[in-house]
């Protein structure tokens, strides 16, 4: 008996194994994510690889270093949204979206080696420290600031630091030889979603949301209680170049205009199971005659507020088809703090609309370049031009929308180059403009600050002959001198030139209400509340009064998004 004993012990040894591990891996696989399967797929191969790499490789090798150039590219196999950010970028790529960030409170641009104060933000601690605009800052913390090594990164890594700290400046001041020294304790410094606010005339407010972050819903009651004191009876929301940002803040300004129980959005992944974002009827603003202007800039969240009040026949859309951007990216910390945003789960507008465009994963490229094969195509100046790549949906009066690729709008306004010479594009796109303009500002910033208008700026403007002393500038530049050229674009020379001295010497919001004045979007803008038509008609109505919107439009990009690639904040 004690020998059968013996015999049956290393198979009842064997068997306890056997169940032993499948215990662990049921209880592995259903509270740990499926993590055990990941360990022991092909996935380890990288570790293993490092691991070798480490202890065979013939030279010492910076391993770390190896990951922070993996990740990006296995991320980029994944899809175009999905990024690593490594941990010394975290803080930058978070600021614009968080509301605020540790620094010392100026907007500055790097020209000739040298950083050059654009602004000063109001009562910041640069100016409690009495740092002014056209300031120079070649000095930090007693080190040289100059030099090809100069950099927006660097500047923004040397300036920026927690609250309450301080960093020593040396400035040299227009017309001066000498350096001044300032002291400045960093403080928090509010970024602002919303850049202008104002009465585009007695009955129509409008609006600019730069991005969607933290207090933008904060910051859009405070506009719309601005624009109230002006009894304003209509509002537009002016999303062009609007790259995105967070997806509970569009939610929460559509939920503003729509009536209870309207769906607004909704998201749904793999690992992501459907959720839904509906309005909760408190709105203050439901019935107001509402526009929203787009753009190929328009984006992400830019789109889910566009698409919420578009596919709920809330308002009208008017501009040109959006960037096509519908994938829902959540951030994951590591220990070191770098980050990557995940790709989760793709949103969807109310009528069941997918937004993005296509992309083939790995093959990044052909995305990046959309937009200028959409203009290539023609797409900037003709509605026929418009590819829709997915299939057709219903709004809720039965209007036809169409999935992938972006929001096509309600009434669409075409770009017009009648005026674009080869002189006006190298002028614009070289920069030369945007240097002369700061150039022009810093010399004339005395006699500038004294006009309280934009009308009175752009008066005094005109009188200058902006254009010409421009092209002088230019020539000595490189840029030769063609006259024909800037007699038949000296209308959008002048308007670019007159907007960036405007931007440097008040406001983003006067810059922004400066290219409003002629703007054919806002024209149309306004011409579609004058004749009581915000509100989308049923399409057999719609049918019988047809009207086709095909106005000619200067190019708004050409000026409305420069900013966003000269300007920093520190």
């Amino acid at each position: 008996m004690a020998n059968n004993k013996n015999r049956l012990m290393p198979l009842l040894m064997a068997i306890s194994v056997v169940i032993g591990i499948l215990i662990g891996t049921f209880y592995a696989n259903h509270f740990s994510g499926n993590r055990l399967s990941i360990i022991n797929s092909n996935s380890n191969k990288l570790n293993n690889l490092l691991h070798i790499v480490e202890d065979k490789y013939v030279d010492t090798v910076d391993v770390n270093g190896l990951v922070e150039k993996a990740m990006p590219q296995i991320l980029s196999e994944l899809d175009p949204h999905s990024v690593y950010i490594p941990a010394k970028d975290v803080q930058m790529a978070n600021d614009d979206l968080r509301g605020s960030f540790s620094g010392v409170g100026i907007e500055f641009t790097i020209r000739q080696d040298t950083l050059h104060v654009q602004k000063v933000i109001s009562n910041g601690p640069a100016e409690k420290a009495g740092l002014i605009a056209g300031d120079k800052i070649v000095v930090v913390d007693d080190q040289p600031f100059t030099g090809k090594t100069l950099t927006n990164e660097e500047a923004m890594h040397r300036l920026k630091g927690p609250k309450d700290t301080k960093v020593k400046l040396g400035i040299l001041r227009y017309g001066e030889k000498k350096i001044r020294e300032f002291v400045v304790t960093r403080g928090e410094i509010p970024t602002k979603s919303i850049t202008a606010t104002y009465m585009l005339d007695k009955e129509t407010g409008y609006i600019r949301i730069r991005n969607f972050g933290e207090n933008t819903y904060p910051e859009l009651l405070i506009a719309l209680a601005k624009l109230s004191q002006q009894n304003f009876q209509n509002l537009t929301i002016d999303l062009r170049g609007n790259t995105g940002g967070y997806l509970q803040s569009a939610v929460q300004i559509a939920n503003e205009f729509l009536p209870k129980n309207c769906l607004i959005v909704y998201t749904q992944g793999r690992k992501s199971p459907r959720q839904e974002y509906r309005s909760d009827g408190r709105g203050s603003y439901q019935q107001i005659p509402l526009i929203i202007l787009i753009d190929e800039g328009s984006a992400s969240a830019s789109e889910i507020l566009a698409g919420a009040i578009q596919d709920n026949d809330r308002g009208t859309i008017i501009g040109r088809r959006s960037f096509g951007k519908g994938l829902v990216q959540e951030p994951i910390v590591f220990n070191d703090q770098s980050m990557i945003r995940l790709t989760i789960a793709r949103y969807y507008s109310p009528s069941g609309r997918c937004i993005q465009k296509h992309y083939t994963s790995g093959e990044n490229k052909d995305y990046e370049e959309d937009l200028m094969t959409r203009y290539e195509h023609g797409e900037f100046f003709s509605q026929d031009s418009i590819k829709h790549e997915g299939p057709a949906y219903k709004t809720t009066i039965g209007r036809t929308v169409y999935g992938g690729g972006g929001i096509t709008p309600d009434i669409f306004i075409a770009e017009d180059t009648t005026d674009v010479t080869s002189y006006y594009k190298q002028a614009s796109m070289s920069g030369l403009i945007i240097q002369y303009a700061f150039e022009y500002t810093d010399q004339n910033r005395a006699k500038l600050s004294q006009m309280k208008s934009v009308d009175e700026l752009e008066k005094y403007l005109k009188q200058q002959n902006t254009v010409d002393k421009f092209a002088t500038y230019a020539d000595q530049k490189g840029l030769k001198r063609r006259n024909l050229m800037i007699q038949r674009s000296h209308k959008l020379l002048e308007r670019f030139i007159n907007s960036r001295i405007i931007y440097n010497i008040m406001s983003e919001e006067a810059w922004v209400e400066y290219l409003n004045e002629d703007d054919p979007v806002i024209m149309e803008t306004l011409k579609v509340f004058r004749s009581n038509n915000a509100f989308p008609a049923p399409p057999a109505k719609v049918e019988e009064n047809k009207k086709v919107a095909l106005t000619s439009a200067f190019d708004y990009r050409s000026t409305h998004q420069k900013i966003t690639y000269t300007v920093y904040r520190s």
